[in-house]
Formats: structure tokens, sequence, C-alpha cells
């Protein structure tokens, strides 16, 4: 057998084995030796900062389900990606993150951009790391990052000195499987322990996570929840919609305060929670847990993590779609159940003379009018409430938001997300100051033809920060922005941009440009100034 030349062939080799022929990057000088005079098959999608890097390639993966692959420059790269990383194993999105180091031959003297302890710079947020021993041993690392990112949903990162690219292969390189297969069934014997205790309920309920968001877990969960005549809820803070929220038995979103979250469920005797953990809680408001005394809870997810994380009677780690499947078909068949009717708030009247458009202005003509098949993209925490009470979640990847809390993926995912998915409108709402997060985004949006819609609602505040603020009794040191022209800086990079004050103005810009979603090839971003 003839073997690639060197090392960089070789990684070449399979990246086009596994279909990573997109590399999502920034260049550094310690990835040069890697990037320069590229095969004509694969292909460089650059950002101008590192977290628009991973988050355009975070929302590639969620769009196709398959690994990505990123590069990164050493630890000032890496350093910078750290918090798109930790939204990415959050968002359980695969990528393959190759980021670069010194040359081996002179690391001992430590040269400038020496990353110290690169492996442990982005800490337990990728789900598997490596620094290679031998260079001959990179292109099997990158193999097995492959296998480790898919089967655990989440970024794996290899460290590859610069001069490595360039060094001979041999016979006894590292290697990895050139196929993984991990069965996606469950024995009926398995689930008798989750039967019986859901037979068992008087009055069972089901809360969903992002982990059921494909065709196959909605299919699923619908069957499951219409054999148990139960209502569903969303966990708070989920990053995708895991049930279709125009089903009669969708119910809402769970809130996260603890003693509401309880009252919600406390009719309920049984809770059953589907990919994701057992409960989503944010701050400790109260010393009580989220259920009452005697409710019994079971979870069910793909997920290790998830699943040890919840205070439950039963966890079964595995499938989740195939195991609400059997359990649709093995649980008894109720015929009548309470359920919580979710009602959407009606169109709010347009602003009188002398006032501010309101968030309800922009979000209530969105309802309306976008396609039912659109790829909602979130990051925008003030309005979110509002977001998810007026626009419903229709289809599988109908909602995607970021996972871990932080801001700058909005704009990034969202183009990720449409440069995967070219046939789907994707839209995404971002608020004035998480755009700050992440603008540079905008400038591969243009360059790509990511035809993407960006929504800013511009109030000039960190909204969610101040309310915190005042329910403390106190005053927010903070300032306000309503400086911040984020049309402005759409353009100065390259993105079509306008911005509205109007009523009139904001129905003209949104009726034109959602009449021509699913076509465009190039982005438009719509910064509305909204009252605070």
């Amino acid at each position: 057998m003839t073997l690639p030349a060197s090392v960089r062939d070789a990684t070449f080799e399979v990246m086009r084995t596994r279909g990573m022929t997109r590399i999502f990057g920034n260049p550094g000088s310690t990835e040069v030796s890697f990037l320069t005079d590229l095969p004509a098959d694969i292909d460089f999608v650059m950002g101008l900062h590192e977290g628009a890097v991973v988050g355009m390639a975070t929302g590639y993966a969620l769009a196709t389900g398959e690994p990505q692959f990123v590069n990164l420059h050493t630890a000032p790269g890496l350093g910078n990606a750290v918090n798109a990383i930790a939204n990415a194993r959050d968002c359980h999105a695969p990528l393959v993150i190759v980021v670069g180091q010194q040359d081996r031959k002179q690391l001992h003297l430590t040269p400038f951009l020496t990353g110290r302890a690169l492996e442990r710079l982005a800490g337990e947020y990728p789900v598997w790391t490596h620094l290679p021993p031998r260079p001959q041993d990179v292109p099997g690392a990158i193999a097995r990052a492959y296998h480790e990112a898919k089967l655990a949903g989440g970024p794996a990162m290899v460290v590859v000195p610069m001069g490595d690219w360039q060094e001979p292969l041999d016979a006894i390189a590292a290697g990895a499987p050139a196929m993984v297969i991990k069965p996606a069934g469950v024995t009926p014997e398995q689930l008798d322990p989750l039967v019986e205790l859901l037979d068992a309920a008087i009055s069972p309920v089901i809360v969903t996570g992002a982990g059921t968001d494909t065709p196959d877990g909605f299919a699923a969960v619908a069957a499951l929840a219409e054999r148990l005549a139960c209502p569903v809820w969303h966990e708070p803070f989920s990053s995708r919609a895991g049930f279709p929220e125009d089903h009669p038995l969708f119910a809402g979103h769970l809130d996260w305060r603890r003693q509401r979250m309880r009252g919600t469920l406390a009719p309920h005797d049984m809770v059953l929670v589907l990919g994701t953990k057992a409960f989503q809680l944010y701050v400790l408001d109260e010393q009580q847990p989220p259920v009452s005394a005697g409710t019994h809870v079971a979870v069910v997810s793909a997920d290790t993590d998830e699943a040890l994380q919840s205070a439950c009677e039963l966890a079964v780690v595995g499938p989740v779609a195939a195991v609400c499947a059997a359990l649709a078909e093995r649980s008894r068949q109720r015929h009548s159940a309470t359920v919580v009717t979710f009602e959407r708030p009606g169109p709010p009247s347009p602003p009188g003379p002398g006032e501010r458009l309101r968030s309800a202005h922009v979000l209530a003509l969105l309802a309306q009018s976008l396609p039912a098949d659109t790829v909602l993209v979130e990051e925008s925490p003030t309005c979110r409430p509002e977001i998810l009470e007026r626009i419903p979640t229709r289809m599988p990847l109908g909602f995607v938001s970021n996972a871990n809390g932080g801001l700058g993926f909005g704009f990034a995912g969202a183009i990720g997300l449409r440069m995967a998915l070219p046939d789907r409108p994707v839209v995404a709402v971002i608020g004035d100051g998480a755009a700050m997060f992440g603008i540079q985004a905008l400038w591969s949006a243009a360059r790509y033809s990511a035809g993407v819609l960006l929504i800013v609602m511009a109030n000039g505040a960190y909204g969610v920060m101040d309310s915190q603020a005042h329910a403390r009794g106190g005053k927010p040191p903070w300032p306000q922005f309503p400086e911040l022209e984020i049309a402005a800086m759409a353009r100065a990079l390259g993105c079509p941009a306008t911005r509205v004050t109007t009523y009139d103005e904001l129905l003209a810009a949104l009726t034109g440009a959602i009449s021509n979603l699913r076509e465009s090839t190039e982005p438009l971003l719509i910064e509305v100034s909204v009252a605070a």
C-alpha cells in the first residue's frame, strides 16, 4: 500500500473520507503550513473572529448533524473561541477542532506564540482533547476526533504543532476505525421499568429538551403524548424546541423559578423528561426541589452527563426517539387528560402618535408572516419570553438558541445554518447588546452569500440585567448605550442593512424581506429601534 507523502496529505484524505471538506477558520502563523495551497476540493470559510468561526461551524453542524472542521490559531485563537466551544458542547454540535501550536523542535524554548497547556485551555468543554505524541499520529487523531465528536455530540479537539504537517508518515502511525456503528434501538426488556412507572401513573406529563428536536423525535414524542393523553412542556432555556408547538397537547414553556415550576408540575404524579436533564434551573430562588414530594421523575437522554446530573428515580441512556417510539407502543392507551391550552397573544395595536415601537410589534408581524419551515435563531434575552409566546415552532430545527447563556452565537449560528440549509428560510432575532459580541460574523454572511434575515432589537440597554438590578431594589451601575448603530456597523462590514423607527417603515421592511427569504443569497440586517 502506498502511503500519502506527508502528514498533511494524509489529513486531507481523512477529511475527504469523512465528508469534512470545508474548513471554518481565521488564519494564524501556526496554521499557515497547513492552510497554504489547499487542494481544490477543500474549501476555506473565513470568519473575522474565532467566536464567529466556531459559531458558523456550530450552526452548520446543527443543520447537517455531521462533524464540521474548525481550524484555530494556538492560544490566542483558542482563547477567543472558548465561549463558542462551550456553546457548541451544550448545543451538542459535533465539531473537529484543530488548534495550531509552535514547532515541536523548539517548544522547549517557549518561543513566541507558544500555547501553554493548550490541551487544557478550553477546560472540559471539548468532549475529547488530544496532543498526538508524534507528528505521524496526527491523521489518526483527527480521524478519532471525528468519531468522538459524532458519538458524544460535541466538539473534539486536536492540538497540532506547526512543523508536523510536512513530516513523512510511517506504517505504524496511529489509526482509527473507518466506520463506527452506534446501535439506535432498544430492546423491550430494557424499557420494562419505565413502562411500569408510566402505567402506574394517574396523571403523567412530558417535559422535552433539545434532544428530541429531530424529525423522528417530533413524531415519536407526539405519538407518546397522544398515547398517554398528557400535556407536553418545553424545559426552561432550551436551545431547541423538542415538540411541535402547534400540536394540541403542547402546554408551553416551564418557568425556571422553582416555585413556579413546582406549581406547574404539581397536578402530575409522573414527569417524563425527554432529551434533557431534570431539571434546567437558574437562580437559586428557594431551598426547595423543583417537583413536589411524591412526584416520580424519569429521564431519557442520549447524553450520559444529562442523565447522571438528574435527580430522578430512573434514567434511560439511549436513543431518545427510539425509546419514545417503543414507549408509545407499549404504554397503556389513555383517553382523557387535563391539558393546559397554550394561548398565544393577539397582535398589539400600532403605536400611537409619539409612541415608540415595541418588540411586540416586530414579533407579531413575524408570527403572522414567517413560513412554517423557517429556522428562527434567538439571541435577544430581553425579548426571548415574548418570542416563545408569539412565534410557534412547527418543524424540527425551527428554533435555535445559544445553549450556555453566553452571547455571540446569534449572528454566526444563523449564518452557518443558512449556509447548510439554502432551501430553508433562516431568520435571527438579536438584541443590540448581544450583537456586539459577534458582529464580525456579518462580513462572512456577505462574503459567502448567506441569505439570512437578521433583525436587531435596538433598545440601547441591557434590558435583562437592568430588570434584575431593579428587582433587587437597586440601581444598575452600567450605562445604557443609545449611540450604537448596528446597521451602520453592518454596512461597514459589507452586509446590507437598514434602520427603522416607525411602524410603516417596519411593515415595509419586513414585508419585502420575508417575501424573498427563501430565494435570497444576500444577507439583510434590519435594525429596529424599540422602547427599552
